[in-house]
Order: structure tokens, then sequence, then C-alpha cells
């Protein structure tokens, strides 16, 4: 695995970008914007989901990285389930809702995947120190 020098390197800090960008896109729509609690509640989510992978990216050690990766992890699911929501209230139609879902899902296989890597790191740090 390659090391990342930065959160921005991270692949999972960039499907989690990707993600916020399409919530936000939805939630601009006209239905969606009028649902201020919802609206409020899943960009939240998935802008949690960004922040904190890089959190725990710039915490001194693996075992906090790995605690807040789990909190981003959750965040993810919880925009997923505000998806249903969404669909059920016909925010967004049926291939919005599986298009979105489905990356929600591949992103929370990735952050497991990237958990369980950190998890098995002979050392504690987050990541190697740069080559001088």
């Amino acid at each position: 695995m390659a090391t990342a020098q930065q959160f921005e390197d991270l692949g999972v800090w960039q499907d989690a970008r990707v993600m916020v960008r399409e919530v936000y896109r939805i939630t601009n729509q006209r239905a969606f914007r009028r649902d201020f609690s919802l609206r409020d509640q899943i960009t939240r989510a998935s802008t949690s989901t960004m922040s904190n992978i890089a959190e725990g990216f710039e915490r001194g050690s693996r075992k906090e990285f790995i605690q807040f990766l789990n909190i981003a992890k959750g965040s993810n699911g919880e925009v997923r389930s505000q998806l249903y929501v969404a669909l059920d209230l016909a925010y967004i139609d049926e291939e919005t809702f599986n298009a979105l879902k489905d990356s929600a899902l591949k992103l929370s296989r990735r952050l497991a995947k990237f958990i369980a890597y950190l998890k098995t790191c002979p050392t504690n740090a987050r990541v190697r120190p740069p080559r001088k």
C-alpha cells in the first residue's frame, strides 16, 4: 500500500469528498431544499465522514486514526440511511438513490478494509515519515 503523506492522498478521503459533492448537489434540488432538517442532517453526516478521515489522519497515532475512521464509517452509514428517507419522500428518484447508495457502500467497504489494514501495521505511526 502506498504511503500517504497528507490526508488528501487517501483514496477513502477522496471518495468521501465526492460523496459530499453529490449530497450537496441533490440537496440543492427544489423538493429537497425545502426540508431544512433532513437537508442539514444529510449534509452534516456526509461532511462528517470526510472531516473525520482528515482529522484522524492529522492525529498523532494509529490508534486515534482508527478511532476517527470508525466514526467516519458510522457517519457514512447515517448518509445511507438518510438517502432512504429522501427516496421515500420522493426528493430523489430511484436511479439517484441507487447510485448514491452504491457509492456509500463502496466507501464503507473501503473504510473497513483500511481500518483492518491499519490494525495489522507493526508500527504505531499513522504514516511513514517523508524521505529526506
